[in-house]
């Protein structure tokens, strides 16, 4: 599959000059600082980061949480997980949709604070009929997870020039997939010290609740990251001197100038 996504490709892309190489020192210094210096784009990572942090929390209890607390037996474990992912299938299929519908800006803080409300049933299930809430809960987790996947990608690669696209991707992974080990050894320390439970409603409401960073930014005011305008939305100049931006006129700084990607 990955091989035929990539023959489908049409688009070719630009080798890079002899002369623009540089030290690999220098390359991952210019990706993390046109992350950091992006007024939104820094918003974004500290978003992913800190919800990657509780989601390793949540993936080191929830099997403990599913088999002893919750008395479901192994099939059922299997069973209740596949039922949950099936809310990132419908996520990736509807985000599209529900971007244009919404709003391509306004999505990213609304597909964590609202769509990603039913994430918080999960620690409410108990054993018997009401062990239903964790596949609701997470499916509904799962589903806002891609949406907000979906948006965020789509906007980091709107908005960096071509020549940083790797630097930039490289930057933001490497600060929010860190956090990854962090979360999950957080995760056996609280489900020892408070229980599985709370260590659960830990987990889903600091994932929740790490769309304010998002929601606290420039993006609140934006239905659609076409009406990015304003001198506190401008983006640094780059290093190198490339300004970081997309074609297609989508997004503008505050003199009106198309952000070319």
């Amino acid at each position: 599959m990955s091989v035929a996504s990539l023959l489908a490709i049409r688009a070719r892309e630009e080798a890079p000059h002899p002369g623009q190489r540089q030290k690999l020192r220098t390359e991952i210094a210019e990706g993390l600082s046109f992350v950091l210096r992006h007024p939104i784009l820094r918003k974004i990572v500290a978003c992913t980061g800190t919800s990657n942090l509780f989601g390793g929390m949540i993936v080191a209890v929830e099997i403990i949480f599913l088999v002893r607390i919750l008395h479901v037996r192994p099939a059922g474990v299997g069973l209740l997980i596949a039922v949950a992912s099936l809310g990132g299938v419908v996520g990736g299929v509807l985000s599209g949709r529900l971007s244009r519908l919404i709003g391509s800006a306004r999505i990213i803080w609304f597909s964590v604070l609202v769509l990603g409300l039913p994430q918080l049933l999960v620690p409410l299930a108990e054993p018997g009929w009401l062990v239903v809430l964790f596949p609701v809960g997470f499916a509904g987790f799962a589903f806002s997870a891609v949406v907000y996947n979906v948006a965020q990608v789509s906007y980091r690669q709107a908005i960096c020039p071509p020549r940083l696209l790797g630097r930039m991707n490289a930057a933001v992974r490497w600060v929010v997939w860190g956090t990854l080990p962090l979360g999950g050894l957080l995760g056996g320390a609280f489900g020892t010290w408070l229980g599985v439970r709370a260590t659960l409603w830990i987990g889903f409401a600091g994932s929740w609740a790490a769309g304010w960073r998002v929601f606290f930014s420039p993006l609140r005011g934006l239905r659609a990251l076409e009406d990015q305008q304003g001198p506190e939305l401008e983006v640094d100049r780059a290093p190198g001197g490339d300004v970081p931006g997309q074609s297609g006129g989508e997004l503008t700084d505050s003199a009106g100038t198309t952000l070319g990607h």
